[in-house]
């Protein structure tokens, strides 16, 4: 296998340009920036405004409860995306005819399965605040 390097060489270049241009930009930026230390500016917060309470300060359970679900929902969207995507895509289907009947069920019941979940979180109070 011959492996020519010279069709690569404007990636190289442009490559060089980009690192060049983003190691530039920091530069000048920390040189021109202003740098006047105030108390203000060596707060925990730079809002303006005095931090109060313990910073360790516990969240509702329900916060995560409702984070987890939206992950778990989100990642199972992605797995039925391209499926549609290749399944139905006109002239371009991956899958043969025979298994697309197959393949239409297996994902009806996959949205089963979700549709149990969301009904379980559902009846467990998950959805509710106090």
């Amino acid at each position: 296998m011959d492996f020519d390097l010279s069709t690569y060489y404007p990636i190289f270049i442009y490559a060089v340009f980009v690192f060049g241009f983003a190691i530039s930009a920091l530069t000048v930026s920390h040189i021109l920036s202003p740098n006047k230390k105030t108390s203000v500016k060596n707060m925990p917060y730079e809002s303006g405004m005095d931090p109060f309470g313990d910073a360790k300060k516990q969240f509702d359970v329900k916060f995560y409860l409702i984070a987890i679900l939206f992950l778990v929902f989100d990642v199972e969207l992605l797995f039925l995306y391209p499926w549609a995507v290749s399944a139905y895509a006109p002239g371009m289907a991956t899958l043969p005819s025979v298994f697309l009947g197959p393949a239409f069920v297996e994902v009806l019941l996959f949205v089963f399965v979700l549709f149990i979940g969301y009904i379980y979180a559902w009846k467990a109070g998950v959805f509710q605040w106090r």
